[in-house]
Order: structure tokens, then sequence, then C-alpha cells
């Protein structure tokens, strides 16, 4: 089988059928990578957008107690009320800097007689207990609090907590425990309290790392695996060819203009070194 009719045989159709099998999962690969950008991207922007503005009151923000929109994520909000510690909770599984803990959930009491849980900060587990040692209180009486916006978090099946935790920051659930009238579309990770607190509060949330992540990267050497894969298919086909047509006297002719290219070509100190070896061996 002279010529390219070998390239038309259905061993060559199974070649190209894996080749653009194995793009098209690469091509996959990219574009995910790039939708994981663009998520990286919105994130950042929230965070430009709304961590160091300026507080609004949350009837402002949150104009009934279920609202609440993912661009509103990080937006400071000044809230006024008392906090109810009876009804203080503890967010279980809470990982700061590697080390295990808690979040501090402290339901504030509205002017207006409605709820919203103020997550005053991350503890962490006791020595002795799967608790913390010691919950530093609020302050009490009239409070001032400025916070920032997250929304609820989902109920996820299977994890538990007794007493006063909570497994997740499901705001619904924590409205039926406290059977008042409560914010359930976001709640706030605490910046400041005014007066504050006697005790050293919880750690406070900081500043989300401004990193976007290697997802641009990733995505170009996937698009570049997929192209490459083409590429060594036209390797493969040309040397086949060249294997094939061996005996053809064009074929021939171009093998020996090779040959002399590669004959006349500058050869570098290893190159030299490597023929001077073989010539003492022999």
């Amino acid at each position: 089988m002279t010529g390219w009719k070998f390239a038309f045989s259905r061993r060559w159709a199974g070649y190209l059928a894996l080749t653009i099998l194995f793009a098209a999962v690469c091509s996959g690969l990219g574009a995910w990578q790039l939708a994981r950008r663009d998520e990286a991207l919105t994130e950042l922007f929230k965070i430009d957008s709304n961590f160091d503005s300026n507080p609004v009151p949350v009837t402002e923000a949150l104009p009934d107690l279920t609202a609440f929109d993912e661009s509103q994520k990080w937006m400071p909000v000044e809230l006024k009320g008392t906090y109810v510690t009876a009804d203080e909770m503890l967010a279980r599984n809470r990982p700061l800097n590697v080390n295990p803990g808690f979040e501090v959930l402290t339901p504030l009491l509205l002017t207006d007689g409605t709820i919203f849980i103020v997550d005053r900060g991350w503890l962490p587990t006791g020595q002795e207990q799967d608790a913390p040692d010691t919950v530093p209180a609020p302050p009490s009486g009239t409070v001032t609090v400025v916070a920032r916006l997250k929304a609820s978090e989902p109920d996820l099946p299977g994890r538990t907590a007794n007493g006063d935790q909570v497994a997740t920051i499901n705001l619904t659930t924590i409205a039926a425990r406290l059977d008042q009238p409560t914010y359930t579309g976001a709640y706030g990770l605490m910046d400041t309290e005014s007066p504050a607190a006697t005790e050293k509060r919880p750690a406070a949330v900081v500043k989300p790392i401004r990193d976007e992540g290697p997802h641009l990267s990733y995505a170009f050497q996937w698009f570049v695996f997929g192209l490459l894969a083409f590429i060594g298919l036209g390797w493969a086909l040309r040397e086949e060819y060249r294997s094939v047509n061996a005996e053809d006297p064009d074929e021939r002719e171009r093998a020996d203009e090779r040959s002399r290219k590669r004959a006349a070509k500058p050869r570098n100190d290893a190159e030299i070194e490597d023929e001077l070896l073989d010539r003492q061996l022999t």
C-alpha cells in the first residue's frame, strides 16, 4: 500500500478518533478551568466592591427577612440592638489555620423586634472537651454592631450537633430554634461593636487574600495538550508515510537530502565527544 492510501485504513481512522476524543476532553477541561477563573474573579469583585465600603443600615441592605443577593457578600451593615446571650450558639467544625474550632453565633435583638445572627468570631477547641474552654461575653445593653453579610449556609445531611452547637449556619434552622422573627437570607461577620466587650473578642474574620488562582494557566495548558495531540498524529502519519514509501524514488531522494542536511548541521560538543568515544571503542 503505497502513497497515502494507508492513511484511510481502519487503523488510522481509529487513531484519528482517539485523537479527537483526547482533544475534546482537553478542551472540556480547559473550558472548566476558565469557568473556575470566572467564579474566582466574581468573588474578587465582591471583595473589592464591598469589603471596605461604608456600612449601610441593615434595613436598607436587606428590606425583608429573607432578602439577600450574592452580590452583597462582604457588604458592611450597621445594626443596633441587644445581644440575646441565652440563645448564643456555636458553629462546629470551623478550622482556622488548620486548627479546629468554633464560630460564636450570638443573636442580636434589633430595635424593631427582629433577630439578626451575628458571627462574633472564632474560638479554638478546648483542651479537654469538644467545645471552647471559655466563650467571651458580648457587651450588655444596647450595642451598635457593624457586620459583613454572608449568605445562609445549606443544611448538610448527616451532620448533627447537640446542645448549643449547630452543624452549619443554616439560618432557617436557627430561626426555628429561636422561634422569633429572624433574618434568614444572611447573617453577619462582626467587624466592630460599640461599646466594646470587656473581654477579648473571638478572632475576627480577615480580608480574604486577593488571588484568582492558577486557572488561566491550567486552561492554556489543557488547550495546548489538545493541539499537541493533532501535531503528534501528523508526525506519526508522516513517519509511516516515509516508511511505507521508502522504495519510492522521489521519497528516497528526499531521504538522502535529509541525511545530507543532518550531516552538514553543526555539531555540539556532546555529539563530538560521543563520536570520539565511539571511535575509541571500535
